[in-house]
C-alpha cells in the first residue's frame, strides 16, 4: 500500500501527482498486469531468451 503524506495547505492535485509518480516507480502496475492473465513458464522463458538475443544483436551491431 502506498502512503503519501499530505502537508498542511498542500494542493490535492500536487499530492495526487506525487502518488501517481510513486505508483509508477514501485512497479505495482506491472505486477497487476502480469497477474491478469496466466503465462506458462515456458512462454515467459522464451520471451526472456528472445529479448536477450535482440539486445545481443543490437550490441553486436554497435561494435561493427
Amino acid at each position: 500500500m502506498l502512503i503519501i503524506p499530505v502537508k498542511e495547505g498542500e494542493n490535492i492535485d500536487r499530492a495526487l501527482k506525487r502518488y501517481k509518480r510513486k505508483f509508477v516507480k514501485t512497479t505495482i502496475k506491472n505486477q497487476l498486469q502480469e497477474r491478469k492473465q496466466f503465462k506458462k513458464p515456458s512462454v515467459v522463458r522464451r520471451a526472456q531468451i528472445q529479448k536477450a538475443q535482440y539486445i545481443q544483436r543490437l550490441r553486436d551491431a554497435e561494435e561493427v
